[in-house]
């Protein structure tokens, strides 16, 4: 498997800490991001790149496995656990004369893995194919219906179901959708994080939805109905008398849909703002005066 350098790769130095990576992150990010790049490929495949470097760099436990192994850094797990019986049993220092450095992991895992019969070469290793990381980013009403999306990763074409409900920053596995796996090797996974842009007037918190609706100070004192407008369409809002300004009254079943869980959905809360009349006629104070008076009685 070819060496990536993730630090060349975000131009950072090994030392660098955990707020240069993720500055140098987002200005290349902002750089070459498919929508400022729509036409560019090399653009797209170096997206995808810093991607992968920022995922693994800003993770202490991956950066810490990556600097240790370098390209083998996803398979330390499976080097840590046979290293350790057999530092046990002292032969692991045997088999290579001393302590085994990064350099020698490579020898050392393939071996392991590829000769357990002693007589096979390293390239019959049999390795898991990498994991691809990959940003997406969609616009919230695109995640409020489960849809097919095309999706664009280290130049290959992938199509997914991107299921209603999922939530910003959240993280979804699709199997074997990585890089090849080789000599007969599972195939690495896919790993999208979604960016979800709000472009809507609710505001989302987990399945709820957050909204403000306006009516007239005579519905406010008096009640009655008023028309507000939900995420896919209109609903009928009953006013009760009296209600005061900053009300809120929550429909149950309006809100966003529940991440794989089919037909559940939130709640929408709506905050009522009474409107106060303006550019009143002279009868219109005049009434309002008497109001005032009978009210101070």
């Amino acid at each position: 498997m070819e060496f990536k350098d993730y630090y060349k790769i975000l131009g950072v130095g090994k030392n660098a800490t955990d707020d240069e990576i993720k500055k140098a992150y987002r200005k290349l990010a902002r750089k070459l991001h498919p929508d400022l790049n729509p036409n560019d490929k090399e653009a797209h495949k170096k997206f995808q790149e810093i991607n992968e470097a920022n995922e693994v760099l800003s993770d202490p436990e991956k950066r810490k496995k990556y600097d240790q192994y370098g390209k083998d850094w996803e398979h330390a797990e499976q080097f840590e656990s046979i290293k350790r019986p057999r530092q046990q049993h002292g032969d692991y220092r045997e088999s290579f004369g001393g302590d085994l450095n990064s350099d020698d992991f490579s020898e050392f895992f393939n071996s392991m893995f590829g000769g357990m019969g002693g007589g096979h070469s390293r390239r019959d290793a049999r390795f898991r194919g990498q994991d691809y990381h990959a940003d997406l980013q969609v616009n919230l009403t695109d995640v409020y219906k489960t849809h097919q999306q095309v999706l664009t990763v280290y130049g290959k074409n992938i199509r997914i179901t991107i299921p209603a409900g999922v939530e910003h920053g959240q993280k979804i596995k699709i199997k074997g959708y990585g890089d090849p796996g080789i000599h007969g090797a599972p195939n690495g996974d896919l790993y999208i994080n979604f960016h979800i842009v709000n472009n809507t007037k609710f505001k989302r918190n987990g399945n709820d939805l957050y909204a403000h609706a306006e009516i007239d100070l005579y519905a406010a004192v008096l009640g009655g109905d008023t028309t507000i407008d939900t995420f896919d369409g209109k609903a009928k809002l009953n006013i009760k008398p009296g209600t005061q300004n900053g009300t809120k009254i929550r429909l149950k079943g309006k809100g966003f849909p529940v991440y794989k869980k089919e037909g559940a959905f939130g709640d929408l809360i709506i905050t009522l703002n009474v409107k106060i009349p303006t550019n009143l006629t002279a009868k219109q104070k005049e009434l309002f005066e008497q109001l005032s008076k009978l009210s101070s009685q």
